[in-house]
């Protein structure tokens, strides 16, 4: 069987923009769906170990879901991922403030970042791979960033069971660029319960410390003998309520190991009742581990399922956050002449 792309109609956004929706399947039972707007992987449709699929993000079954404000299901997440101490960030010797729209820091874009616009499309078939590659310009100012950004996002569904996400950008000014995904998985298949029970393994021995407004003190602390040691396989909630924090659960930065020039492995995650294991490799420098905290049975995804605090969990590569004011982490500072490269890949198995 090849891999292959089907091109659905999604709806309209408020202002009338068509909307498209990409079906990605492979030769293993694999299937993936894409929007263009906000570059949202919005179904991810995986076989346990008895071959029974089911859909591991969370998310909503219309587009209606997504063009209100939600926990940034399935996103690309962009100019820049997480969070900026203060919304303000200096440059070149120019200071530049952004909106606070997670008080009292800026976080992941903005208040129109890239998961709220309509990405230009372009989808593709190969006999091993099905895919679209996503383009959208972001324009000088743009959420008070500067230079003109050219930002391109390419899902590719192969079929050796991986989602790779590799993404490219360019400038016409310096500025900063950090992006990822934002998707929510629960190997049990989305609202089934919470992920407490996952077995967790990150390829990292330090993470980075952060205060009660969840900014890096700029330490980069080892995870020994802490809460946050998963170098060896444990269930993400074993230690869960050890964590003192205002988080009241992980959503912490971790320092992933070794130079990443290809994508390295840097965490897997089991689920032992339907055997699903995920793998994520990276060329990122850290791992955002996020455990849903906030959801809390309110919202309404697909089918109707409702939502449960902690029923997923979020594996973010990208650069450290508000590394925009840390020199002493890895710059996410692009200039004029360079490329910003950056691949991701969710491998799925059974055991």
């Amino acid at each position: 069987m090849q891999a292959s792309c089907r091109e659905r109609d999604f709806g309209k956004t408020a202002e009338g923009t068509p909307v498209k929706l990409y079906e990605l399947t492979n030769a293993g039972g694999l299937q993936a769906k894409v929007t263009n707007y906000g570059a949202i992987l919005t179904e991810l449709h995986v076989p346990d170990r008895d071959g029974k699929p089911a859909d591991v993000v969370l998310g909503f079954d219309e587009l209606a879901g997504y063009l209100v404000k939600h926990p940034f299901f399935g996103a690309t997440v962009g100019r820049v991922a997480n969070r900026i101490a203060g919304g303000r960030f200096t440059l070149d010797g120019k200071v530049y403030q952004l909106a606070i729209n997670s008080r009292p820091n800026a976080i992941h874009g903005g208040l129109k970042g890239f998961d709220k616009v309509v990405w230009k499309s372009e989808p593709f078939a190969e006999p091993e791979a099905a895919g679209v590659k996503l383009s959208h310009v972001s324009p000088d100012g743009d959420e008070g960033y500067p230079g003109t950004l050219t930002a391109q996002v390419t899902y590719t569904l192969t079929n050796q069971n991986e989602l790779k996400i590799d993404y490219r950008a360019t400038t016409d000014k310096a500025t900063p660029v950090n992006l990822t995904n934002h998707s929510y998985f629960n190997l049990g298949g989305a609202g089934s319960g919470t992920i407490l029970g996952h077995e967790l393994t990150l390829m990292a021995d330090q993470y980075t410390p952060a205060d009660d407004n969840l900014i890096p003190t700029g330490e980069l602390r080892s995870v020994k003998r802490t809460p946050f040691d998963f170098t060896e396989p444990h269930t993400i909630g074993a230690r869960i309520e050890q964590i003192a924090d205002k988080t009241a659960g992980y959503d912490h930065n971790f320092v992933l190991r070794g130079g990443r020039e290809q994508p390295a492995l840097s965490a897997r995650v089991r689920e032992p009742k339907s055997g699903r294991v995920l793998e994520m490799y990276t060329t990122e420098p850290g791992v955002q581990l996020y455990t849903a905290n906030h959801l809390d049975g309110k919202l309404k995804g697909k089918g109707g399922a409702v939502y449960q605090k902690q029923g997923a969990f979020c594996l973010e590569a990208q650069h450290f956050p508000d590394s925009v004011n840390h020199p002493n982490f890895p710059s996410v500072i692009l200039r004029p002449g360079k490329t910003y490269t950056q691949t991701t890949i969710y491998k799925f198995s059974t055991k």
